[in-house]
């Protein structure tokens, strides 16, 4: 049957940031395909929540708060993984964001703290993780993204530099590690999370929807059924790609109104 190339049994999948969103809904998605999932936030009641919510899917749950841009935690996240369960199969490398900043008001040090926190951690918690991928089989590293990695809009020089910088990072790690571990991403368009919710609302986003040529948001699941497909035994043929879950966009839909540079008049 097709549908079971798309289980999960027996795997062992660890998501970061997965306390709420995209990583929450991911980490759901693993459990219900058949995987034990061990979740990793800096909230602890998000992750007691979560917890409960796998193993009333009939899953293990184990959860490890983590600011994966502390080095030892990012160590305790995979030696707790590995204590837990003996194995790790999938690794869903979520954490990350920057808020967006006009350029000229971008500090070097919040530059490099948006690099570190979407892409050295990332890659951190893979080099941890990969040799015990190989031992338990054939692994998979599923990177999240972003549109605005490829897309431009005013603001997001630090957030979309880090997020072109994952991307490639994704397809460096496929070309050395397969065919080992298969390294894909996901650049997500504008998801309705509970962190964004509350902010998309009335006209702005009816704007957001008039400039998406699929007419809508997308949704936490949207992103969690393309992680499930990269996940699992179904994408076995699939490694150093960027998947675009974006609602067909071409162009930012955030009417944010940062304004883009203007020479001052002198």
């Amino acid at each position: 049957m097709i549908l079971d190339r798309f289980r999960l049994d027996g795997k062992v999948a660890v998501v970061t940031g997965a306390g709420r969103g995209i990583g929450r809904g991911c980490a759901l998605a693993f459990a219900e395909a058949g995987a034990d999932v061990v979740v990793a936030a800096r909230t602890q009641a998000h992750l007691d929540e979560l917890a409960e919510a796998i193993r009333g899917l009939g899953r293990r749950a184990l959860t490890v708060p983590c600011d994966v841009t502390q080095p030892s935690q990012l160590d305790n996240l995979a030696s707790q993984t590995l204590k837990e369960f003996g194995r790790v199969d999938v690794l869903l490398n979520n954490a990350g964001g920057s808020p967006p900043t006009p350029m000229l008001q971008l500090t070097d040090e919040a530059f490099e703290e948006a690099f570190h926190f979407n892409v050295t951690s990332a890659m951190s918690l893979s080099r941890h993780l990969i040799p015990h991928m190989v031992k338990s089989g054939v692994g998979s590293i599923i990177n999240i993204s972003s549109g605005l990695s490829h897309l431009v809009e005013p603001g997001f020089a630090a957030y979309g530099t880090a997020k072109a910088a994952l991307s490639h990072l994704t397809r460096l790690m496929a070309c050395e590690f397969a065919p080992h571990v298969r390294v894909n991403a996901i650049a997500v368009g504008a998801t309705l999370t509970d962190a964004l919710s509350p902010f998309v609302k009335g006209d702005l986003r009816e704007q957001m929807e008039e400039l998406t040529p699929l007419g809508r948001l997308g949704e936490v699941e949207d992103i969690s059924a393309c992680a499930l497909y990269l996940a699992a035994p179904a994408a076995s043929w699939v490694t150093g790609k960027i998947f675009e879950v974006d609602g067909g966009t071409v162009a930012s839909n955030w009417p944010l109104k940062i304004p883009a540079f203007s020479e001052p008049p002198a």
